[in-house]
């Protein structure tokens, strides 16, 4: 099992700069980003317990290969860590932007495109209260534009009328395809699963300035290019919770998510996976046993199993996401 030293960043709206854990709430105008698992390029996570402590996570994929990824992991991704997991606290309305799918960041000179979900954290006493009110995020269209009506939507601060906007609660799940629009709104509290790239088209900004007085880089072009223009009933992922059973709620080229809500001890068999597995704990407390080894899980705990893995159990009252390719 491996735990690695988190990446601990504060970003304005979406720009980034690591800064120490204990300064990560202290300004308003900011997001915080704990980066838990992360094989991109000049971010990777560092191991932070073991005999390979101090290893990277790619370094780990390299000299380990499928042994730590799966067999048809390491033939498709090579020697980078596929997925990336964060922890995001949006003390600000984050800025408006969507991901290209892998086809058209090929096109753009990118390795390949983003796609992601988010599971919302937090409970109604504990979560705070955005600028707005309640707790929000933008998920894709709630209205059919054309790639020139997006253009004018955004010269003309209405984007976000076209956008379908959800107040959220604990528990609450969006899957993000490449070419979605979306933001994290003030007081949103989410854990985000994604694939490991960092090419993300900056839509709309609300007319901010940085600290230095200038606005953001906006990508219209690029954005329009990437955009998904069809429009869906709902966007919100409809699942049922469960207690002391696995709930799939996400399944995708990229990856595969569910929800497991423990109150009671589970042994998860994985001999049949040629796969790593991540596990990340969203509320409660517990423990892992795996082939020896014991570790605590509590909330904020994110554990990478290697592909060799059998089974562990989990012990305790504690909800978590699971997730592999």
């Amino acid at each position: 099992m491996y735990r690695f030293e988190p990446l601990l960043k504060q970003t304005l709206w979406g720009g980034d700069r690591i800064i120490p854990f204990k300064h990560l709430n202290e300004s308003l105008d900011h997001v915080g980003e704990s980066w838990e698992i992360s094989g991109v390029k000049g971010n990777e996570t560092i191991v932070a317990n073991g005999p390979d402590k101090g290893k990277s996570l790619n370094q780990l994929v390299r000299e380990q290969k499928g042994l730590l990824i799966g067999k048809n992991n390491y033939e498709r991704f090579g020697d980078e860590f596929p997925l990336l997991i964060k922890f995001i606290d949006a003390q600000k309305d984050l800025s408006i932007q969507v991901h290209p799918n892998d086809e058209v960041a090929h096109r753009h000179g990118k390795p390949r495109g983003k796609t992601e979900m988010w599971y919302c954290l937090g409970d109604k006493e504990t979560r705070r209260q955005g600028d707005k009110g309640a707790p929000f995020l933008y998920n894709g269209l709630r209205q059919q534009i054309t790639p020139e009506r997006y253009k004018e939507m955004v010269e003309n601060d209405t984007i976000t009328d076209a956008l379908a906007r959800y107040e959220v609660s604990e528990g609450d799940v969006f899957f993000i395809p490449a070419g979605r629009i979306h933001s994290i709104g003030a007081g949103s509290f989410v854990t985000e699963i994604q694939q490991t790239s960092d090419v993300t088209y900056r839509i709309y900004d609300f007319k901010r300035k940085d600290q230095n007085g200038n606005y953001r880089e906006l990508h219209t072009k690029e954005a329009a290019e990437s955009i998904d223009y069809n429009v869906l009933p709902d966007y919100r992922t409809a699942y049922e919770p469960k207690q002391n059973e696995g709930v799939e709620v996400v399944s995708c080229p990229y990856f595969t998510t569910a929800v497991y809500d423990l109150t009671e001890p589970m042994t998860l068999d994985y001999s049949e996976l040629d796969s790593f597995v991540i596990l990340i704990a969203v509320k409660g407390d517990g423990k892992i046993l795996c082939e020896g080894d014991e570790q605590p899980f509590r909330m904020g705990d994110t554990i990478l199993l290697p592909a060799t893995t059998k089974e562990v159990k989990v012990e305790g009252t504690v909800k978590f996401l699971e997730t592999y390719v």
